[in-house]
């Protein structure tokens, strides 16, 4: 008798522990389904005007997964918003920066596909988020008023182009030298968003070949990016949306603050790594 009723207080204790499995693991994919999602939401904001939302993606999946890793999984999800940022911006752009831009941005994808190996991701993070943080500085305490929009100047935009293709290769954070470049040449709100939603279109596509060399691509990998194309999407629209209903004021001062608030949580992350 004793050892029926162990048997079964086992089977019992077995029963209930399995449950308390599948909830734990059930919670789990929930976790990282959620995270997988507001990447990939964040992804699209970016791709509808927002720029420097989309900088927040892969620090959101580093939680639960290395770096790189997280890059190459969100570069299909990066390609997809392109093309409907493409869409949406087909008439607002600058080609003249885009001119300017675009060939040592390829480069600068080359350059960090050379590296990859032996770049630090602290010492890149610290030097994007200090590049930043000094450009935000210096636009908030200058006193110049000047309202004039400069010429695009052909050397400094091929070096924050080469810079922003290395550093987008590297970890999708080409944001901040981009708009260190862009800024200051008080586009309209519109063009801001498309030359920066199509230089990066341009970049995004650049780097599918040399993921795949460096992490390749997995139907699994494939099917899992396929679940956050929805949230990507709606992401876009709603980016696209608030970009034409925010006064160009506000738009501009927005990017700076999320440029600033996004080049401190480089340089903090980066600093106990580095010293």
């Amino acid at each position: 008798m004793y050892q029926l009723v162990q048997s079964q207080s086992i089977e019992d204790a077995w029963a209930g522990n399995t449950g308390l499995v599948e909830q734990s693991t059930s919670m789990h994919l929930s976790y990282e389904f959620a995270l997988l999602s507001l990447a990939a939401w964040f992804v699209g904001l970016s791709k509808g005007g927002l720029p420097t939302i989309g900088m927040l993606a892969v620090p959101v999946l580093s939680l639960m997964m290395p770096p790189m890793q997280a890059a190459v999984l969100l570069l299909p999800i990066y390609i997809l918003s392109d093309m409907v940022g493409i869409y949406l911006y087909r008439k607002a752009f600058s080609a003249a920066h885009l001119r300017i831009l675009i060939p040592p941005g390829l480069a600068g994808i080359g350059v960090g596909w050379a590296t990859a190996s032996f770049i630090s991701d602290a010492g890149l993070a610290l030097l994007i988020g200090l590049i930043g943080i000094g450009f935000c500085l210096n636009s908030w305490l200058r006193t110049s008023s000047t309202q004039e929009a400069p010429t695009p100047h052909t050397g400094w935009g091929r070096f924050w182009g080469a810079l922003s293709g290395f550093t987008s290769f590297v970890s999708h954070a080409g944001g901040p030298p981009f708009q260190v470049y862009m800024l200051p040449q008080k586009l309209p709100k519109l063009v801001f968003a498309g030359t920066s939603t199509l230089f990066f279109a341009v970049v995004n596509a650049a780097k599918l070949v040399p993921y795949q060399f460096i992490r390749p691509y997995s139907s699994e990998s494939l099917h899992q990016a396929a679940w956050l194309v929805p949230a990507a999407l709606l992401g876009t629209v709603m980016g696209a949306w608030l970009t034409r209903r925010l006064a160009d004021a506000w738009f501009f001062r927005l990017v700076q603050i999320g440029l600033f608030i996004v080049s401190l949580k480089l340089v903090w992350s980066a600093l106990p790594a580095l010293f």
